[in-house]
């Protein structure tokens, strides 16, 4: 049963995308993508989104950026969740301090993406 939260994936990277949907689809949920920050923007301007999860390093506009504007002018705050390559001391932090709301750094793993959901979707069992 696919549930009807509806969750944004900012990635780039076509593997990544299939990595992360399908870790989604076996959850139980489906998700759509944007392939990079001002798809994002563009995305959320058109559907509701419950949650984000955002890559930081995208072409045209990247995922630091992308939160800042998603922050300056949402009216609802919507939870935004980093997934990054990127696990070096201090990463986390620029990932917060740009506006997100929680880090995942890659690979991924299914166990993290479903903690992810349940502390953000509140989805019930």
């Amino acid at each position: 049963m696919t549930r009807t939260n509806r969750i944004l994936v900012a990635e780039d990277n076509p593997v990544n995308q299939k990595v992360i949907i399908g870790m989604l689809k076996r959850l139980g949920f489906s998700a759509d993508i944007a392939n990079n920050g001002a798809e994002v923007i563009k995305a959320l301007g058109q559907d509701g989104y419950e949650l984000i999860f955002m890559d930081c390093q995208m072409p045209i506009l990247d995922g630091y950026g992308a939160t800042k504007v998603i922050r300056a002018s949402e009216s609802e705050h919507i939870p935004i969740v980093a997934l990054t390559a990127n696990a070096m001391p201090g990463d986390e932090e620029k990932c917060l301090a740009a506006g997100m709301d929680d880090y995942i750094a890659k690979p991924l793993s299914i166990i993290t993406i479903q903690k992810t959901l349940d502390k953000y979707l509140c989805k019930e069992s």
